[in-house]
């Protein structure tokens, strides 16, 4: 099968095309026939060899996170799905490779495909959209009434964050440049800060949560939007204790994140709100419940645009001007 690799980590290196074998089926998993990948920042990243550390994949290996595609051959033990069920997922960490024509998942990390949508739709939800959902649900346990600061909201992550934290009964404020303010306002936000004129924190106050994913300034001036007692939830680092503990760590590393992290978390204590870091993960059961809110139509997909598969490399680097408008996308089949 064709599928683009990582040689070697290095920073903005060119993904290979190359012919690959067939991955192995495990009794848990299904084979899936790709039809469209989304492209990440994350791509970017694990290329460039910054989460190697705590991801350390071993070179060659195929790159990519976002998948929408039909099932060819379940597993023995696969219970969900059949072969020619139209399915999207975020394969697991240590089993990605979305930019392939086949891969195999672990059937817990795959949801059936919302019916309303393209395969090329699909493919741009799974990651910012358990991104999302793991933040604003499962850790926050966003809630009527509450205030939420989403930053970047014309990004992957924040346009479909700002959809469901609205959903959820929130006031939501973001940021975005004045060309992307009516696109805002159409996905729910109440209050768009023009990055380019204001500075967000001397215009926002007493917010409950600020998902953050931008850098570390902009980290720290989130915490004086947050009221005290609220949640200061980092998706772009750095991370901490707890994110090592989850990922079984060494002694090293857990320091090492330790270390990096103590200045924010030392920094939010004195402003009395929490900070944590989240890196989502693989989840079929939430994505199922995303298929939902999109199916009834509380969610839309927002694309910038699509790639055809042999420019895979010119799509991740369209994702790393930041110029992209919601998500891009390219189409493998």
């Amino acid at each position: 099968m064709k599928a683009f690799v990582v040689d070697k980590y290095q920073k903005k290196g060119a993904l290979r095309l190359a012919d690959m074998p067939e991955p192995e089926l495990r009794d848990n998993d299904v084979l899936v026939e790709v039809h469209a990948a989304g492209v990440n920042l994350l791509d970017s990243k694990v290329r460039d060899g910054e989460f190697k550390p705590v991801l350390p994949y071993r070179p060659p290996f195929i790159l990519g996170h976002d998948v929408a595609g039909i099932v060819v051959r379940a597993g023995s033990k696969v219970r969900k799905f059949k072969a020619g069920d139209e399915v999207y997922a975020r394969p697991r960490d240590g089993r990605i490779g979305t930019f392939a024509e086949i891969i195999a998942m672990d059937e817990a990390d795959v949801a059936l495909k919302p019916k309303n949508l393209s395969m090329e739709e699909a493919a741009s939800i799974p990651l910012v959209g358990l991104t999302a959902w793991q933040v604003l649900v499962e850790r926050v346990g966003l809630r009527k009434g509450q205030k939420v600061f989403i930053q970047a909201g014309s990004g992957g992550v924040g346009t479909f964050a700002i959809q469901l934290a609205k959903h959820l009964g929130a006031t939501v404020a973001t940021t975005a440049s004045a060309a992307s303010t009516d696109l805002m306002k159409s996905l729910g936000a109440d209050v768009v800060v023009d990055y380019r004129k204001d500075d967000f924190e001397k215009v926002l106050q007493g917010y409950d949560v600020v998902l953050n994913s931008q850098d570390a300034k902009t980290l720290e001036k989130s915490l004086g939007v947050l009221k005290p007692g609220g949640k200061l939830i980092s998706i772009s680092g750095p991370p901490d204790p707890e994110f090592a503990r989850k990922q079984g760590l060494n002694i090293v590393l857990k320091l090492v994140l330790r270390f990096l992290s103590l200045g924010i978390r030392r920094r939010a204590k004195r402003a009395g709100v929490d900070y944590s870091f989240l890196f989502m993960w693989a989840q079929g059961d939430q994505l199922g419940q995303i298929t939902s809110l999109i199916e009834t139509g509380v969610i839309r997909p927002v694309m910038d645009r699509t790639f055809p598969f042999e420019q895979t490399n010119e799509a991740l680097a369209y994702v790393e001007t930041g110029r992209a408008k919601g998500k891009v996308v390219v189409r493998v089949r």
